[in-house]
């Protein structure tokens, strides 16, 4: 028999999701551009990680190719943070949290070929079964959010291809010292690409302006409340909560998005019953196929408590 999974963890969870889901809602509530933004946030969990002895005794023992492997992992989630951010400003929370909720359709894709394991033919068919949803997004949202729509779909599938490396490296490193890495290479990145995205609207921004007392305060946030504290959260739910569960609460997101988007910045009102509809078709189709699907062992399930890693599981 198997042994009852702690209620305690399944609020962890849970806690975890909505945290994550808070992202958006900071995103849109900081008036910085997306390119600062993402910069401070990285910057500070890096600076955070880099206190914690593990994470340099782990990079000791990692060998030097996968530190530079786990570099340029690094970069893409840099380029996907800045991208996700620009949905939300380009757009608004809803739209974003919608449009990584496409991640899985563009990982059934890229997986097979990046991670090196055999094609699923249901995994397509599921993910085919988005697009009508996400025409009816497209023809809910007013005209000028559909640029918003068109980065948040480049976030999504720069989700699915440094998820789908992440499980191909997923022997190189410890979780901490993995995405201090990652987070660190990131950073240095957007700094070489500010002065070529400073003409970019809703992206560029000097990185070297000290944010206001308010974006501060939500930084800060963001960064350790929503970054840091749910991955150290999810760990411990591991412990009790199987890979394949924790994959399905993960699906929540976008779904805590949406609805936290309504009731504290009331984005319903620029938003018609068609993009909800559009969202209902693509979240049914998103949680119908792990259960449909036939549940897979995870070895190293820890990997999906790298919050915002959409796919990382097998």
């Amino acid at each position: 028999m198997s042994t009852p999974v702690p209620l305690k963890a399944h609020l962890q969870v849970h806690v975890c999701v909505l945290l994550w889901g808070f992202t958006a809602i900071l995103g849109k509530l900081i008036s910085l551009p997306a390119l600062p933004l993402v910069w401070w946030r990285m910057l500070l969990v890096v600076v955070a990680l880099a206190l914690l002895p593990p994470v340099w005794r782990g990079l000791r023992a990692m060998p030097v190719r996968h530190r530079w492997a786990y570099a340029g992992i690094g970069a893409l989630v840099a380029l996907h943070w800045l991208t996700f951010y620009g949905a939300i400003k380009l757009a608004n929370a809803s739209v974003a949290a919608t449009c990584i909720a496409l991640a899985p359709v563009f990982t059934a894709v890229m997986e097979p070929w990046i991670a090196r394991r055999p094609f699923d033919l249901r995994e397509l068919l599921f993910g085919l079964a988005t697009l009508p949803g996400v025409a009816l997004v497209v023809g809910g949202v007013p005209h000028e959010m559909r640029a918003g729509i068109a980065v948040g779909a480049l976030s999504a599938l720069l989700v699915a291809v440094f998820g789908s490396l992440n499980k191909r490296m997923v022997e190189g490193g410890e979780p901490l010292t993995v995405t201090a890495l990652e987070l660190g290479a990131g950073t240095l990145l957007l700094t070489a690409l500010a002065p070529l995205m400073a003409l970019v609207p809703g992206f560029g921004g000097d990185l070297l302006i000290v944010p206001s007392l308010h974006d501060g305060a939500l930084l800060l946030v963001l960064s350790l409340a929503c970054t840091l504290l749910p991955f150290a959260m999810a760990l411990a739910a591991l412990r009790h909560v199987s890979a394949y569960g924790m994959q399905l609460a993960t699906n929540l997101e976008p779904v805590y998005a949406i609805v936290l988007a309504i009731a504290l910045l009331g984005e319903q009102r620029q938003l018609t019953p068609q993009f909800y509809a559009g969202v209902a078709i693509i979240l049914l189709a998103v949680f119908a196929h792990p259960i449909f699907s036939r549940r897979k062992p995870v070895a190293h399930p820890e990997l999906l408590a790298t919050s915002e890693a959409k796919g990382i599981a097998d």
